[in-house]
């Protein structure tokens, strides 16, 4: 018993030491170099300031912000249409297919997300994959021009991002209870209504998880704007980069880390809002 107790005690000092050294004190850094002065020589002088986040609202910088937050929630909403289906028909599975098919969704996070998109790059160009299987079947007569567009950057997100969607929805959509869908068929609900009135409500939680899970990512992801549009309408996470390792503004690229910051906590609490809500219904 004293030994467990001992392992229980090392296993929460070393993931709380952990946390610490390579979570909260490098956020905690961010969080002050984000109220300091830019400094060309030291980076940063020790002079606190309000300007950094002022320049938020700058319209230059609030126009990367604003395509951001709305490339990454069409994102969002194409993963949702995508996930929602792919998810609900890998749950109407017996439990061993269920597993292969999860199994399926997690392969490409066993090939770094870099790589893939390298691979995109060969489907779309000009001379790639699709545009030559559409060629030889007759479909199209001239290549399709689809890298560097918006288009390339939204099927890459989506690619990229759309286990994240897929795997918090089949855990709300398998703990869905049967018998609530099966009483509301049985009392005439057409299967439009089921869905609206009790399936969507139910997994809810689960919507919102993936969509967090999607929508966050997609602001910073700039490796993917870069490779599959040549940056030409930058994301946050480009302007983030090049604030630090560019620009060597320290101060501000930290200003706009400590907003995307921000954005993800409130989304974290509508989160857990909707959770304890809906955990209160159902226990009702």
């Amino acid at each position: 018993m004293m030994a467990n107790n001992k392992f229980k005690a090392f296993s929460i000092g070393l993931i709380s030491l952990w946390l610490i050294s390579f979570v909260f004190v490098p956020n905690l850094m961010v969080l002050i170099a984000s109220f300091l002065t830019s400094d060309v020589h030291d980076l940063v002088k020790l002079e606190f300031t309000w300007e950094n986040f002022g320049q938020l609202i700058d319209p230059i910088y609030a126009k990367v912000v604003g395509y951001s937050v709305y490339l990454a929630t069409i994102t969002t909403l194409l993963c949702l249409f995508i996930g929602y289906p792919a998810a609900w028909f890998i749950a109407q599975f017996p439990p061993r297919v269920r597993g292969f098919l999860l199994f399926l969704v997690i392969v490409p996070f066993w090939t770094n997300s870099l790589i893939r998109t390298y691979a995109i790059k060969i489907i779309l160009g000009t001379r790639g994959v699709l545009n030559w299987s559409l060629m030889e079947l007759g479909i199209i007569d001239a290549p399709l021009r689809l890298m560097y567009t918006q288009a390339a950057v939204l099927i890459g997100m989506v690619y990229i991002l759309l286990p994240f969607m897929i795997l918090p929805l089949f855990s709300s959509i398998e703990k869905l209870p049967s018998s609530y869908l099966e009483a509301a068929r049985d009392l005439g609900a057409s299967k439009w209504r089921v869905f609206r009135t009790i399936a969507l409500p139910l997994t809810l939680p689960g919507v919102i998880a993936g969509s967090l899970m999607v929508f966050l990512p997609a602001m910073g992801m700039f490796y993917i704007a870069d490779l599959l549009e040549g940056a030409k309408n930058p994301l946050i996470g480009n302007l983030i980069k090049d604030q630090i390792l560019v620009a060597q503004n320290w101060p501000f690229g930290a200003a706009l880390s400590v907003a995307l910051l921000a954005m993800m906590a409130v989304m974290i609490l509508v989160y857990y809002r909707v959770s304890i809500r809906r955990k209160g219904e159902l226990d009702v």
